[in-house]
């Protein structure tokens, strides 16, 4: 099983400068654990010491919010596509 998960820019120094990985985990969660195993420059970056996303980051599978779907539960198939996206800020 292979889901494709896109990093963005301001975290790709964690993935050697990879914008787009593949991971075989069943849930969400197992992704980001997966992720963070072989990329130990995210722990931190995603979630927070208690394993929960971080407020300024938002996840999505096949473009829809993970929060709209089973949280980090939610479960993942062959094929499907993850987007981690932290918020921007900036501007007057």
């Amino acid at each position: 099983m292979a889901v494709t998960v896109y990093i963005p820019t301001p975290f790709r120094r964690a993935t050697n400068n990879r914008d787009r990985l593949e991971a075989s985990a069943k849930t969400v969660g197992g992704l980001l654990d997966e992720l963070e195993g072989t990329f130990t420059g995210l722990k931190g970056l995603v979630r927070g010491e208690g394993g929960e996303v971080h407020h300024h980051v938002n996840i999505y599978v096949n473009s829809e919010a993970i929060e709209s779907l089973d949280g980090l539960a939610t479960p993942l198939k062959d094929g499907d596509e993850v987007a981690i996206i932290p918020a921007l800020a900036g501007g007057r």
